[in-house]
């Protein structure tokens, strides 16, 4: 049989209730007592029952996050750093998939396993706000992910324009003119698709380069492949640039595969940076230069927002959007540049 609240107390010589109490955490408990039960907890082995306590609150103990692609190691290790940040409030995390599809996206946005979980953490690509503003009764939701929203919901995301900046001013400073763009969408002004290429523009624009549209490529998806064949179509079409700006990791992976079977040296030819900074992007032949977010932080603000909503039976009175950190992590692909912007 397990340790119970009752051996603890029989073993520290103290109540049940002060050892509940120490366990829960609640501030009127003396230092020295606290140790005491502490050294009991730890001498028997003591765990405790996480479901009974969620249980005893009307609660199940579970939060969900549910994301548009695990193929992605983005959204992999986001997921990790999620499960951690929610094991520090005893939560575990159930996992959905939603493909990317809107219909996927509509069934767990409104409620769909409202009875197994707490609450929901929801990285959406297709919702738009009249979807999310309908939602009722289906318990706490926090957003993630760079869409723009004006649901009344709490939603983390990195600042995409100033990213993107980021990532092209560093180009700039490398003596690169003629970047481009790949990983552009059609539609929907508030992708995060868009909002990295405005940061593009927008870059190009202060430092007096032309932001050249031949210099941007739409792709279908967001994998190796799309990159690697909008590498291709940029090649192919002779608008041939000097460096590169992808709207993810894979697609720059894509892309310096490309490079590498034309002929073209990175970064000597073309120099490239993406966004995300999954772990693969250290360990190619060529690490990748990359816009970094910062996952924990992303992860820590959900889950922390998704708790206080639970403990306080209700929405925020009014939605947050507060804004993770983000850095360049800068690596082989496009080096640090050298003193005059030389290559």
């Amino acid at each position: 049989m397990g340790v119970s609240l009752k051996d603890v107390a029989q073993r520290a010589g103290v109540s049940v209730k002060t050892v509940s109490n120490v366990v829960n955490n609640y501030q009127h408990v003396t230092p020295g007592m606290r140790a005491r039960v502490q050294q009991a907890i730890d001498e028997l082995g003591y765990r405790p029952n996480l479901t009974a306590r969620h249980l005893r609150k009307g609660r199940t103990g579970i939060i969900a996050l549910a994301v548009p692609e695990f193929g992605n190691p983005y959204f992999a290790e986001l997921a990790g750093a999620v499960i951690d940040a929610a094991a520090r409030h005893d939560y575990t995390v159930l996992v959905d998939h939603t493909a990317g599809l809107r219909e996927n996206e509509l069934l767990v946005s409104q409620g769909f396993r409202a009875q197994v979980i707490d609450g929901l953490i929801l990285s959406p690509i297709h919702l738009e706000t009249e979807d999310l503003t309908g939602r009722t009764g289906a318990g706490p939701l926090v957003l993630l992910g760079e869409r723009e929203y004006e649901a009344p919901y709490d939603h983390i995301a990195i600042d995409n324009v100033a990213a993107a900046r980021e990532a092209v001013a560093h180009l700039v400073a490398l003596g690169r003119r003629r970047i481009a763009f790949l990983g552009s969408r059609t539609g929907r002004e508030r992708q995060p698709a868009h909002l990295r290429l405005r940061g593009w523009r927008q870059e190009l624009e202060a430092h007096g380069l032309p932001a050249d549209d031949s210099l941007v490529v739409v792709t279908d998806g967001y994998g190796r492949a799309d990159g690697a064949h909008a590498m291709e179509a940029l090649l192919d079409r002779g608008a041939a640039p000097d460096a590169v700006f992808a709207y993810n990791d894979l697609i720059a992976v894509g892309a310096m595969r490309t490079l590498a079977e034309r002929g073209l040296s990175v970064p000597g030819d073309v120099a490239v940076v993406g966004f995300d900074d999954i772990e693969e992007a250290r360990y190619g032949t060529v690490s990748l230069t990359t816009v970094s977010p910062d996952k924990e932080a992303i992860a820590r603000l959900a889950v922390d927002s998704l708790v206080a909503q639970l403990k306080d039976g209700a929405p925020p009175s009014a939605p947050r959007r507060p804004r993770p950190g983000h850095h360049l992590a800068v690596r082989e692909s496009a080096p640090a540049a050298r003193p005059g912007g030389d290559r």
